[in-house]
């Protein structure tokens, strides 16, 4: 089980990263939250990670933190919710806020999401209230690394940076025409594709 990884960032190309290690590459998924925490490229970075085997495939997703990694790991053991699907639900909302949601029956919010239809946002409040009754404590350190994250995040105009924040939604389940609605309303010169994505993912919710 591969459980931590720290290296060099090579490539970041949301929802991917490239990460060395040793002079070994890591090809990793990660949410969008977690995307928003790491530095720039040829930058130190450290990253809790998530290993998948499947017949056909070996997948590693990575997060910012143990929280993140937990919240991932409760959601792909609810009915009907795979790894894409708990990645979609973490690019959409911190971890903070997706468990508000949860003790709030929220669940509008939550359907926003996409690929979470109402029958799965019911199961999600139904499954994960028992799961999260004791997420109070950890609750307080999500939303202050989300907020450090926040600060982390560049302010360097990318080229290709509104195609490259499409591109990066549509891989998380939204439409072409959600994707290059939402980008197109928040497009600015100067933002990042990682800016453009946050901006372009708080507006459809």
């Amino acid at each position: 089980m591969i459980g931590r990884l720290r290296g060099i960032l090579i490539e970041k190309v949301a929802p991917e990263i490239l990460i060395e290690c040793h002079g070994v590459g890591y090809e990793v998924t990660m949410p969008m939250t977690s995307i928003y925490a790491l530095g720039e490229v040829n930058e130190e970075a450290v990253l809790y990670t998530h290993f998948v085997v499947r017949e056909d495939a070996q997948l590693l997703y990575g997060f910012a933190n143990k929280i993140e990694r937990k919240l991932f790991r409760l959601l792909i053991k609810v009915n009907g919710v795979g790894p894409k699907l708990a990645l979609a639900i973490l690019s959409g909302m911190s971890a903070d806020q997706f468990v508000s949601s949860v003790m709030h029956d929220d669940i509008s919010t939550i359907v926003k999401i996409p690929g979470v239809g109402k029958k799965t946002a019911e199961r999600l409040l139904i499954e994960m209230r028992d799961r999260l009754k004791d997420w109070q404590v950890d609750s307080s350190v999500a939303l202050a690394h989300m907020q450090s994250s926040d600060d982390k995040l560049a302010n360097n105009f990318v080229n290709g940076a509104k195609g490259d924040a499409i591109n990066a939604l549509v891989s998380l389940g939204y439409s072409q025409p959600q994707a290059d609605k939402a980008v197109k309303a928040v497009f600015a010169n100067g933002n990042s594709s990682e800016d453009l994505i946050r901006k372009a993912l708080k507006a459809m919710l």
